[in-house]
């Protein structure tokens, strides 16, 4: 072959590598853009159902946040609250989804193999229990106004604090029997709050997860060798946007000053998101830990599912939890 032909296939070749390159360069930048823009403010999911669907009496509620931001729910109260004051347990959505839970139906579900987390099927059971239920959609979640962006459980605990308040309004709750359930960024919110308040006399933490650990999960389980470049393109853009370093959502450091309220930890086996070790660490560092308990999953909505299917596991911790705090 002559010294031209051979000049003409590397030149071929480079002009190939260079448009792959470009291609790999663009797709990455594509999902980490994707990525950020879920971060700062995911897509909102509609209310696609109500609590009458179940038959269960309810009103629609809205309260300030602690910093007047307008938050959206739903009140469920005890069949008997008229004759006296009843426990109520708030219920605390994850990234992403709504009151509701997770309808997994958009694409990033069907990529990521994530299912359906049905929440008004708790409340069903913890009505049933006798207890009243409030549920309501974060910030920059569902019906509730937008303050981009997500900060997963740090700026979402005002939320929680804006319900306390509201709760307290309310003659048939009883101020020492009010306990909350949040998943996964509701859990970590429910953590950053129980450091700034004792309204909260016992909660269920499911699969609460720190930045890192959570990023590193996901990334490796999602997207591949890709999340060494895309990841950190994308914290870099919801950084851009006012979001804090991963490295600073660290529920467990709130945990560490939630006092005597007694926190039941629950954490799935096959979680590949979160983490079995985080999770420990939080419950090392919460005063009055319960658990953790781990149950087998095979996915990270496995472990959500495990409450779900089994109610009886929080109306016992909360009726437990709840004599001891009243005195009987």
């Amino acid at each position: 072959m002559s010294p031209p032909a051979r000049m003409s296939i590397f030149r071929r070749m480079l002009r190939l590598l260079f448009l792959l390159a470009g291609l790999l360069a663009a797709a990455t930048a594509g999902i980490a853009a994707f990525l950020a823009r879920r971060m700062i403010a995911p897509p909102r999911q509609p209310l696609r159902l109500s609590p009458a669907g179940l038959g269960l009496p309810f009103a629609e509620v809205t309260f300030p946040a602690q910093d007047g931001l307008r938050i959206n729910g739903w009140f469920i109260p005890a069949g008997d609250a008229a004759r006296q004051q009843r426990a109520t347990i708030i219920l605390l959505h994850g990234w992403s989804w709504n009151r509701l839970g997770d309808a997994a139906d958009d694409v990033m579900a069907r990529l990521t193999g994530t299912e359906p987390v049905d929440l008004l099927r708790l409340a069903y059971a913890l009505h049933q229990d006798g207890f009243h239920v409030l549920m309501f959609d974060w910030r920059n979640h569902g019906e509730s106004a937008a303050d981009t962006p997500v900060t997963f459980g740090r700026e979402e605990s005002r939320d929680l604090l804006g319900a306390l308040a509201w709760l307290r309004g309310r003659e048939d709750v009883d101020p020492a029997r009010i306990g909350a359930i949040g998943f996964s960024m509701g859990a970590n919110a429910l953590l950053y709050t129980l450091a700034q308040t004792q309204e909260i006399a016992a909660a269920i933490a499911v699969q609460p997860v720190s930045g890192r650990p959570f990023a590193a999960g996901f990334g490796a389980d999602v997207l591949g060798p890709l999340r060494l470049v895309a990841l950190p393109v994308a914290e870099k853009l919801y950084q851009a946007a006012g979001g804090p370093p991963l490295a600073q959502i660290r529920p467990g450091a709130a945990a560490a000053h939630a006092g005597d309220v007694p926190v039941l930890y629950i954490q799935g086996r096959g979680d590949k998101w979160g983490s079995v070790d985080d999770v420990a660490e939080m419950a090392a560092l919460t005063p009055e830990a319960r658990g953790p308990l781990f149950v087998e999953s095979t996915h990270r909505y496995g472990g959500y599912q495990y409450l779900i299917e089994n109610p009886a596991v929080a109306a016992a911790f909360f009726e437990q939890h709840f004599s001891v705090t009243s005195g009987g």
